[in-house]
């Protein structure tokens, strides 16, 4: 499965920011001996080698864009709206679980209600679009306006990645 991803990172210039939004996508694939893959591999968007993600599966998106810009407020808005969604989807999901199976029928995993539990309770992987430099999810509202605060200029990179 693919989808596409956003890291949010302070720079002050656009390679920069490219270079730690890398950085945050390496972590996420398990790249180095401290970080558990969360993901398979990522394709970003100045990447013309594949011919299965990234700009041949997703089209033209910005490879780089300031937050505060057009391009920039178009991706924070798809990667928002896509978390909020996919978070009112699994709730939606516990919740008919939670009220119409019984015990059994939930430790036996009926219609995927425990895989909507894990996606509910994830900090990162695929239920979750929005991502640090650090490489670490942003799950709601008010941990998106932190990250919106930054002293440096903020930045969003998309990446399509495969789990």
């Amino acid at each position: 499965m693919h989808q596409v991803i956003y890291a949010l990172v302070e720079a002050s210039t656009e390679d920069t920011a490219l270079a730690c939004a890398k950085a945050a996508f390496d972590r996420l694939v398990g790249a180095g001996p401290d970080n558990a893959a969360i993901f398979d591999y990522y394709v970003t968007f100045d990447d013309e080698r594949s011919s299965v993600a990234g700009k041949a599966r997703w089209g033209e998106l910005p490879v780089v864009a300031p937050v505060d810009s057009d391009n920039g407020e178009k991706l924070l808005e798809r990667g928002w709206e896509a978390t909020r969604q996919e978070f009112e989807r699994n709730l939606e999901r516990v919740r008919t679980a939670v009220t119409e199976f019984s015990d059994d029928e939930l430790m036996h995993d009926k219609d995927l209600a425990r895989h909507a539990c894990y996606n509910l309770g994830a900090y990162r992987g695929p239920s979750l679009y929005l991502y640090t430099e650090f490489g670490d999810a942003i799950r709601n509202r008010e941990h998106l306006e932190h990250v919106l605060d930054a002293d440096e200029q903020l930045w969003i990179i998309p990446a399509d990645v495969h789990y």
